[in-house]
C-alpha cells in the first residue's frame, strides 16, 4: 500500500487481495488487482496526489457490483461452443468442424 494510506483503505487491500485469491487467482494477480481497485477508489475520494481521467470517470467498484467480472459470453444465445457444434451436427451443417462459435451460431441462425 502507499505511504500514507488509511486504515480503511489497508483493509478495503486485504478484503480484495484475499477475495481474489479465493476465487482461484495467484497470490500476485490478486495483489495487483487489489492495489488498482484501491488505488482507483483513492483517487475518486481525492485521496490520492493524482488522478487520472478513468479513474474518476464512472461508477466505483463497489457501486458496480461486479458488473464487468467475468461470468459469461458475450453471445445471446447463452450455450456454449461444444452445444452449438452438437447441435449444427444434428442439422448436419457442412464445415462446422473448423466453425468458430460465432460461425456455429451464425450458421444455426440460418
Amino acid at each position: 500500500m502507499p505511504r500514507g494510506s488509511s486504515p480503511k483503505r489497508e483493509r478495503q487491500y486485504e478484503h480484495i487481495k484475499e477475495s481474489g485469491e479465493k476465487r482461484g487467482m495467484s497470490e500476485d494477480r490478486a495483489k495487483e488487482m487489489a492495489s488498482r481497485t484501491v488505488n482507483k477508489e483513492r483517487a475518486r475520494s481525492g485521496e490520492s496526489k493524482t488522478a487520472s481521467r478513468s479513474s474518476t470517470r464512472g461508477k466505483s467498484a463497489s457501486q458496480r457490483g461486479g458488473e464487468k467480472s467475468g461470468g459469461g459470453s458475450s453471445s445471446s444465445s447463452g450455450r456454449t461452443k461444444d452445444e452449438l457444434y452438437q447441435e449444427a451436427r444434428k442439422r448436419g451443417i457442412e464445415g462446422r468442424s473448423t466453425m468458430t462459435k460465432q460461425q456455429l451460431e451464425n450458421a444455426l441462425d440460418h
